[in-house]
């Protein structure tokens, strides 16, 4: 049988079917052999052990569009950075570094601002103007009121979505509110779990629509991309990359050189000083890693 892992805990991988639900299943020995794990997003093929128990064994694991190395997770099509417009206020630094990691993985990105009832017209303009050259959907939603969550639902159609953000942005809140039409029963891959359920430590598709999942991954609190340089860091800030060639100095860090032509644009309010405080932010921690890297 063919289906897509939903959730792994301690060597037991609960497989999703179309036609017959959840498998709890182990992954044969040879994966070891080749040192492969599987991950939840694999599409797998598996052999049926026991019908009654829905049980079985992994024996293939088709080939992988992508693969994070934090939290590890294959095939994702997008990232869903959820934030809340307010209470608490977001966090524009923690949101460009997830912003990073998912562009330097080659990963499109949405910008979902939750919570949107409680701020105003001008609140959510201020939010805009951020990121308003920044290369993704930004939108705002609010599962309170159901605002924007039709937009939002039409963007997951067909597509696997890798949901991050912080605690207390209302991101149970959104799945909650996608998945009420969704007839697959989604507490059966925790009735089959009977070690006990934790959704802080272990990623997990969960279905929104028949062709829709969005993937809860915790462990998204930090930067890592152990391959990205500093030098290199500019080029995942889309709102950069028109001002780059005015640069005087090649190789231009873009924070101390004279002539540069990002600081330049940044002067002139062609990049907003939020997204380019981040990028310093985040380059510092790079060179500094870098340099902890060579020692």
């Amino acid at each position: 049988m063919k289906g897509k892992i939903m959730k792994g805990i301690s060597g037991f991988y609960y497989v999703h079917t179309a036609e017959s639900g959840i498998y709890e299943c182990k992954a044969k020995g040879i994966f070891r052999n080749r040192k492969i794990k599987p991950l939840v997003g694999d599409n797998v093929e598996f052999d049926v052990t026991d019908e009654i128990d829905k049980e079985g064994n992994i024996t293939e694991i088709a080939a992988r569009k992508n693969e994070l190395i934090r939290p590890a997770v294959s095939n994702i099509d997008q990232a869903l950075l959820i934030f809340a417009a307010a209470d608490p206020s977001p966090d524009f630094n923690l949101l460009d570094r997830l912003f990073v990691m998912m562009k330097y993985q080659k990963i499109p990105v949405i910008l979902c601002f939750n919570k949107a009832d409680l701020v105003d017209k001008d609140g959510r303009g201020k939010i805009i103007s951020i990121y308003r050259d920044c290369g993704c959907p930004v939108l705002f939603t609010s599962t309170k009121e159901s605002f924007g969550m039709a937009e939002l639902a039409e963007l997951l159609k067909g597509k696997t979505s890798a949901a991050c953000g912080p605690s207390g942005v209302g991101k149970s809140s959104i799945v909650n509110f996608l998945q009420k039409d969704v007839c697959m029963e989604t507490g059966e891959i925790s009735q089959k779990i009977r070690r006990g359920k934790n959704t802080t430590r272990h990623s997990q598709l969960i279905p929104v629509e028949p062709d829709a999942y969005i993937m809860d991954t915790p462990g998204f609190g930090s930067l890592y991309i152990p391959e990205l340089s500093a030098e290199d860091l500019w080029k995942y800030y889309e709102e950069f990359l028109p001002y780059e060639p005015d640069c005087r100095f090649k190789g231009c860090s873009h924070i101390n050189e004279p002539d540069c032509g990002i600081k330049q644009a940044l002067a002139e309010s062609k990049i907003h000083e939020k997204r380019y405080e981040n990028y310093v932010s985040i380059y510092q921690e790079l060179k500094e890693n870098e340099k902890y890297e060579w020692r």
